[in-house]
């Protein structure tokens, strides 16, 4: 990799400065929402997540790129994430499973990158005061600058960020077991490998796909994938999934579970610094089985009474256009609505992501869950 030792820094809306080295890919300038993830693995499947697209992504573990990047390790076809911020880049090309370092690999991939960053106190920072925009800059370019263009560009909230990365086309992958007709807002390739190997034809439609569409595709079940942005700027996808609601099983995951939430008549509100990382405890309110989960979300919907949390551990039920609703998961870090049922239209959705395998995978059972409702 070219050497680079150009001195830069972070620079957040409210003008906090977080000084560091750059790296990656020049000229070492991005903008995008400032976030973390608690992650001590997974570096790149954060950065080729699709729900990443439009963020910078700050790594709370100290050491990043220890184990180099392959090809297996992809969650999409390219980087999605606009930067990433490190304490301590490695660009180890020797590991195990290494087919090239990590800073190559950022650079390859046109990814601004700082490393030698106080990651902690920025962390800490976004804790206390939520995610907000923000940038990476090298020296050269003055403060004054930088915040203007920081100011300059939009939030979050409001974005439609969806459609920037759903396929043009649809994506077939074959299989013989029952069909899945995905929404792609931004599917995760590991999303498909658990569907794939569990024998299913799956299907990937742009997410501007209308129900008529979806459902000449004959699906067994519908999938309402993850994605990035404001899941109240898709109102397209939303009423697309009203339609679809009761026609066939439909299942979603994040973003998926956003908007069929929305579908049928709760509301979503953006977290303070939202939940990202492979260690959130998530309770299984009919089972009572308490799970560690990988999440990536900035979004949380709101509670049938329009709490932003639920205090009690019984699963709350109300009437809905389409039948009675269950609750049927609650986060144990912030009590947030987690998981939805809809038994009279054979629905239901977790905010989690039951395919990552962090270490644990108790999640991963939700497939087979989920493939019930198709039989």
């Amino acid at each position: 990799m070219r050497e680079r030792s150009e001195t830069g820094f972070v620079l957040l809306e409210d003008g906090a400065r977080f000084d560091g080295l750059v790296t990656g890919a020049t000229p070492g300038q991005t903008l995008g929402e400032v976030v973390f993830n608690t992650a001590m693995t997974g570096y790149q499947e954060a950065v080729t997540d699709p729900s990443y697209a439009g963020q910078v992504i700050t790594f709370t573990y100290p050491m990043v790129g220890n184990y180099g990047v392959s090809s297996a390790a992809m969650e999409s076809g390219r980087a999605q994430a606009v930067g990433v911020v490190m304490r301590n880049a490695v660009n180890r090309a020797d590991a195990a499973t290494a087919e090239a370092g990590w800073l190559d690999w950022l650079e390859e991939q046109g990814v601004v990158a700082i490393s030698e960053v106080n990651t902690r106190a920025l962390v800490r920072h976004i804790r206390d005061l939520g995610a907000m925009r923000g940038g990476i800059f090298p020296a050269s370019v003055p403060v004054e600058e930088a915040l203007a263009m920081i100011e300059a560009s939009p939030p979050m909230a409001g974005q439609d960020l969806a459609s920037a990365v759903s396929p043009d086309e649809p994506i077939e992958h074959a299989g013989d077991g029952p069909h899945v007709v995905a929404l792609d807002t931004g599917i995760k390739a590991s999303i498909v490998s658990q569907f794939t190997e569990r024998g299913c034809r799956v299907t990937l439609l742009p997410c501007s796909s209308g129900a008529e569409e979806v459902l000449d595709r004959n699906p067994d079940l519908i999938f309402l994938a993850n994605g990035p942005g404001d899941p109240a700027a898709v109102g397209g996808v939303i009423e697309t999934i009203r339609s679809l609601i009761g026609t066939r099983p439909i299942v979603g995951i994040c973003l998926g579970h956003q908007l069929l939430c929305r579908a049928v008549g709760l509301e979503t509100f953006k977290l303070p610094f939202g939940h990202r990382g492979s260690n959130h405890p998530v309770k299984d309110l009919e089972t009572g089985v308490i799970e560690i989960t990988s999440q990536n979300h900035g979004f949380a919907v709101l509670g049938p009474d329009g709490n932003r949390t639920i205090e009690s551990d019984e699963p709350v039920r109300w009437n809905t256009d389409f039948g009675e609703a269950v609750l049927s998961h609650i986060n144990l870090y912030d009590r947030t609505v987690e998981g939805l049922r809809l038994p009279d239209a054979g629905a239901m959705t977790v905010q989690h992501h039951p395919e990552a395998g962090p270490g644990p995978h108790d999640s991963r059972h939700l497939f087979d869950r989920f493939l019930e409702l198709a039989a």
